[in-house]
């Protein structure tokens, strides 16, 4: 087809601030993961979609395919829609206390 441009599973930006690989970024309302380390005012490459590992709020209780949101003052997973970002869905269920958890990231 002359028209496909690529499959979507990656998008070029250039962030503002240093961003560190893995690291999850917010473009508008698309969260990305830096796939390395991309200094600032530099074009780097993120990943739009996959399961991966990213920061939540710690008192947070997220169960399994529950809807979760980017926090962009506190970068972390939230289950507060309020202010925030939908990121995607939860993949692997989290406790209070905990630090992290397994996100499907724009589900």
């Amino acid at each position: 087809m002359k028209n496909y441009v690529q499959d979507g599973k990656t998008i070029s930006f250039t962030p503002t601030a240093a961003v560190a690989s893995g690291e999850a970024v917010l473009l508008a309302t698309l969260l990305v993961v830096a796939i390395g380390a991309i200094a600032a005012d530099t074009e780097g490459t993120g990943v739009t979609e996959g399961v991966f590992e990213l920061p939540k709020k710690s008192t947070d209780v997220l169960a399994v395919g529950a809807a979760v949101y980017w926090d962009d003052t506190a970068n972390e997973i939230t289950s507060l829609a309020t202010g925030n970002t939908l990121a995607g869905k939860v993949w692997a269920a989290a406790a209070n206390p905990s630090t992290s958890v397994w996100v499907k990231i724009n589900a």
